[in-house]
Formats: structure tokens, sequence, C-alpha cells
């Protein structure tokens, strides 16, 4: 079998880096697996020397193919792995695939149609100097194209056609999403994932791909593959939750899609099969999943806790209906309080994601946030300044502004307008361009770290919106007696040092290091 590495960088900047594995990369190796390739996944999530690791894994490696996945604040550490990977082994083909190369070639193909050279091919550039390969959109097609001896620099599976206008065949049709293998999870060591639900062990899958919405901070708005939706049938993804419960004991279920309820006769249906799986397996599965909140109905609900929903994530973002409007949410102040009572009414506990630094935001926007928390008392809540990233409305719609820079950064206006191209109000946000290959200090993942906004409006600068997010923060949580999650608390990992041995063939723990073999086959319900 050809040999392929695949390597899972460490999320740094998270409080527990092993909550939820990386199901992507694990998904490209389904696919190469299934095609014969002998696969070697290096997972580096939570240790602290991972460049010795991977330095260590290259110098023996059986190929010289090296393939990374990254988000946006994973890039740092993706760079300083190539970097460790090339210095060990002269002869590596290192490709990057995940988000972050995804969103960088969305945002620049929207300039490219916009006759611009802007912040996201100079992004675009940055990974070029890094990688040998880029990867964008679906990588189950894709990696093949990728790791063939004088294959492009850049693979773009991220659309239905292809550059001459053509159906692309590396872009995953709903049926071929279907009859794709599922992710590779015996390629990583599940056990040492923690998270719970309802104190039970969890882990995570995807039922669907894609979400039609126009939110303008969300990441992939211009991305066909983050865009589109691609949907598998209700049996199918209950044959992988059995699969999960079969072979890795799992009884939690942590869905990742964006938004569960877009179609709400077929969610219902999905969570119908899901219990029915349950009791002719005699056992009781707790699962937790993100919801459109003005989609959100009785039903759902209902089929949802007999299915054994007990917590939901929902994007509420702002209380303040001029935010709301101008995020594109299409959703209501009095929609997302309806969708908390509804909730409440069928013992489900939502997770209220909220957001400040959008355009147009103010001291009196984000009051009423403030009002509509303690109205609506939500049992939990997050709180985070936007960054707009590479294939958002926020990112990709902005221009320059010339002659403003910021510490020498280049200073982007978004403009918000409405369907017919005017704009509200002048509402406006301004960000701070950011190297992405350096910095990971916009992403909130420690309460206790100092936050950074790279954004600021005409009402509120970037330290304005820095003391408003931690003020609301330390505000709702004590008057609704949230609590925080810090470093130290019962479920976090310690960071992980790597045995490191310079000179001396390494010994891979197997937390970190895993190679193809045979997987159970799933017994249908």
């Amino acid at each position: 079998m050809q040999p392929i590495n695949l390597v899972t960088p460490p999320s740094t900047f998270l409080l527990e880096e092993r909550m939820f594995p990386n199901l992507g990369v694990l998904k490209v190796a389904g696919s190469l697996e299934r095609a014969g390739w002998h696969v070697g996944h290096l997972d580096l999530s939570g240790y602290t020397n991972f460049a010795n690791a991977a330095a260590d894994y290259a110098a023996t490696a059986l190929s010289n193919v090296f393939g990374i996945t990254a988000t946006s604040p994973q890039l740092p550490a993706a760079v300083k792995i190539a970097t460790a990977i090339r210095n060990a082994r002269r002869d590596a083909k290192i490709i990057l695939g995940g988000p972050h190369p995804t969103l960088v070639y969305a945002a620049k193909k929207l300039e490219a149609k916009q006759n611009r050279i802007g912040r996201a091919h100079r992004a675009a550039l940055r990974l070029e100097e890094n990688f040998d390969v880029l990867v964008a959109g679906d990588g189950e097609k894709a990696i093949f194209l990728a790791c063939e001896e004088g294959s492009p620099q850049v693979v773009d599976a991220d659309g239905h056609k292809d550059a001459i206008g053509k159906r692309s065949a590396l872009f995953l049709t709903p049926s071929e999403l279907e009859s794709s293998p599922y992710p590779s999870r015996h390629l990583i060591d599940l056990e040492s994932y923690d998270f719970k639900i309802d104190g039970v062990r969890a882990s995570s899958l995807i039922a669907q791909l894609g979400c039609p919405f126009d939110c303008g901070f969300c990441a992939g708005r211009n991305s066909p593959m983050l865009r589109h939706i691609r949907t598998r049938s209700s049996d199918h993804i209950v044959e992988e939750m059995v699969h999960m419960y079969q072979n890795f004991g799992i009884r939690g279920f942590m869905f990742y899609d964006d938004e569960q309820n877009l179609d709400s006769d077929e969610f219902v249906d999905l969570c119908q099969k899901i219990t029915r799986a349950q009791r002719k397996l005699g056992v009781e599965w707790r699962l937790r999943g993100n919801v459109k909140s003005q989609l959100f109905n009785e039903a759902q609900a209902e089929a949802m806790y007999e299915a054994g929903y007990r917590k939901v994530l929902i994007g509420f973002e702002s209380g303040s209906p001029r935010i709301l409007h101008n995020i594109r949410k299409r959703a209501t102040q009095e929609e997302n309080t309806r969708c908390l009572d509804i909730a409440r009414k069928y013992n489900l506990e939502i997770k209220a994601l909220m957001s400040i630094g959008h355009p147009g935001e103010s001291l009196g926007t984000i009051e009423e946030t403030r009002r509509w928390l303690l109205d609506t008392k939500p049992p939990e809540a997050d709180f985070t300044v936007i960054t707009p990233y590479p294939g958002s409305n926020y990112y990709d719609m902005a221009l320059p502004v010339e002659g403003q820079f910021v510490d020498g950064k280049q200073v982007h206006v978004y403009t918000y307008r409405d369907k017919f191209g005017d704009s509200v109000a002048g509402d406006k946000l301004y960000s701070v361009e950011i190297d992405y290959v350096t910095e990971t200090d916009y992403y909130k993942g420690d309460p206790d770290a100092v936050v950074i906004s790279h954004v600021f409006t005409d009402y509120l600068s970037p330290e304005d919106l820095v003391r408003e997010r931690n003020r609301l923060e330390r505000e709702i949580r004590g008057e609704l007696g949230i609590p925080y999650h810090r470093r130290g608390d019962p479920l976090d990992y310690d960071a992980i040092n790597y045995g490191h041995s310079m000179g001396q063939t390494p010994i891979l723990p197997s937390r970190m290091f895993r190679v193809s073999k045979p997987v159970t086959t799933p017994v249908s319900v």
C-alpha cells in the first residue's frame, strides 16, 4: 500500500485541546484507506513541544508526503510543524488542507472577480511560501491529486465547477458524501479525548455540510464547500452513531453541523430514528447540537429531548435589533426569545453564543444585549469579540481605508448594505489586517488571558470593545450564576511534553501516533 503521513496540529489557544477530534483529516484518511493507502496519523493536540515530535516522526516516516490540516487559529502551529518536517527531511512534500486554505482561496477568488489584489491575495501568498501544495475545499478526492508528482500548487475542490466551467470532479455530491467512508477514528487515541454531555462520555460527528444563511461575520459564506447544503440520509447518520457505539463505546454525540434544523421534517425524522436505534440496542444516548433559532419549534424540541438531546447551542450573537439586522441574522429578538421559551418548556439547556463588535456596535447596542440576556436568562452563555475571517463578508467585502494604519497594519472597512445595495445608517466595521501565519492572539479561548480586538466601529475603539466584552461577560455570569471554566478545572488536560531524544530512533506514544488497521463493520439497526 502507498504510505502517507497526516498531521493534526495542536490548538494552543484553547483551554482544552482534547475535547473533540479533528474529523476532517480523519475523513481524508478514510478515503485513503479505502483506496488501499497505508496512513500514519500524528495527533499533536495538547503537546507543548509538538515541533520536536513532528521532526522525529518525519526523520523515520516511510513516506515523504505529509498532509497537515489547519483552522485559521491553528495556522501558526501548522507552519512550525512544516518547518520542523522540512528541516528533518529535505525531500518532504508538505500539503496543507482544511478550513484556513479553503477560506483564504475563496476570499482570493472574490477579490479577483472584483479586479483587485487585497489582503486575501497576501494571505494566499503567505501560504504558498510555507507549503508545497494547498488544498481548498473537499479533501476526500483532492488528496489524491495533491499527492501526485507534479501536482498543482493549489488544488481547488471548493465548488461545483472547475476553472473552465465544467462540473468539478473533486467537489462531493450528496450521494458521494453518503457513500464516503466514516472518519478513521481508529487513527486517534479516542479514549484520551474527554467531553461529556449530561455526564455521558461523548464524541463528535457531522451529519450534513453547509449552511445557506448569510451572516456577515461567518467564515465560509463565500466558500461553496461551507455554503452549499449536502446532507446524508437519517438512516446513514444513525448507522454511524451505532458504529461509534459498537466500536468505541461512545454514548454521547456532539453534532458539528452548522444548523441541524434547516429542514424541520427531516430533523424530526432523524431524531425519531435515533430514538428507535437506542431502544433496539437497549441503551440511552446523550446528544448536543446547533439549531437555528427562528426555525426552532415545539415538534423539534419534543423529538430532540426524546432522542437524548440535553444541550443545544444557538448563535443568538446579539440582543440588539439593529445589530441582528446588520449581521443579516434573519432572526428577530422576539424569535430568539421564543426559541429560549420552547427549549425551557422541553428541558433543553441552551448555550447562548454571543458576540460584539459588529457594524454599528455602540454602548447602546451592547446595553440592549445585556438587557435581553438578563430578561431571558439563558442557562449558559459565551462571549467574544468578533474577528473577520477570510471567507466571511466582513473580510471579503471590506476595502482598504486609504492612508489608515494601526501599528503599521492596513485598516479595512466593511459597510453593511441591505439587499438593495443601500447602507443602513452608514453602519461600518473596521478591521486591522492579521498575519495568520504568526498571530493567534485574536482568538479568545482562555478567560484569564488578555483579549485583543482587531476590529472597531465608528462608536467604539478596539480597547472599548474589549472592555465592554469583559464587562458584559462579568455582569451576565454574575447575575445569572453562570460559572467560568478555567484552566485547572477537573476536565482540563495538563499540557504534555513529548519525550524528544535527539539522535535516537523515536518511540512515538500511541496517544500521539496511529497507523492503518482494519475496523469492525457496523451492525445495521
